[in-house]
């Protein structure tokens, strides 16, 4: 894992984030994503918060400025080994996030998030700029998660950490 600062000269520095591999696995385990079955242009969402952005709209500048408070918050939590306390910051950060767009999520997608929240989820949010896509969550119990999502309707999409960065493949 790798942290990031993104200068105002334009430098990105990265360093490796100082996790434990035992975190690390553990996280892993404890992640799961379910793919929501709707796809759309993020850009109009993403059109949106850069508009107000460059308009100096307070609200999403504080928006803004929380969540990379939240980015610390959560390298802190893993840094310490707490998993639980980074579930609870993707929550943190997905209710923040709605804030940005009125786009960024449905209905049905806080039914599914609400329905996670009560089957083992501590946390999650949408990947992605919202509206659909894939919704990730951390849980203190995967296979009731799991278990409750695929009852749900939802297909998971397994995964796993990888570190060797991009790959062409050739088929």
């Amino acid at each position: 894992m790798t942290c990031f600062r993104f200068c105002k000269d334009e430098r990105v520095e990265a360093w490796p984030a100082p996790i434990s591999r035992e975190t690390r696995d553990s996280l892993e385990d404890s992640l799961a994503m379910f793919y929501t079955g709707v796809t759309r242009s993020a850009s109009s969402i993403l059109k949106e918060q850069n508009d107000k952005t460059k308009q100096d709209d307070g609200e999403m500048l504080k928006n803004l400025h929380f969540v990379k408070e939240l980015g610390e918050r959560s390298l802190d939590a893993l840094v310490r080994g707490d998993l639980d306390g980074f579930g609870a910051l993707m929550d943190e950060h997905w209710q923040h996030k709605k804030k940005r767009s009125g786009g960024m999520s449905n209905p049905q997608i806080d039914e599914w998030y609400s329905h996670a929240m009560k089957n083992g989820a501590t946390g999650g949010k949408l990947i992605g700029a919202g509206g659909g896509g894939f919704l990730l969550f951390h849980a203190k119990d995967k296979p009731r998660l799991r278990h409750a999502m695929l009852e749900a309707g939802m297909r998971e999409v397994r995964f796993r950490f990888d570190f060797e960065g991009t790959k062409v493949l050739i088929s």
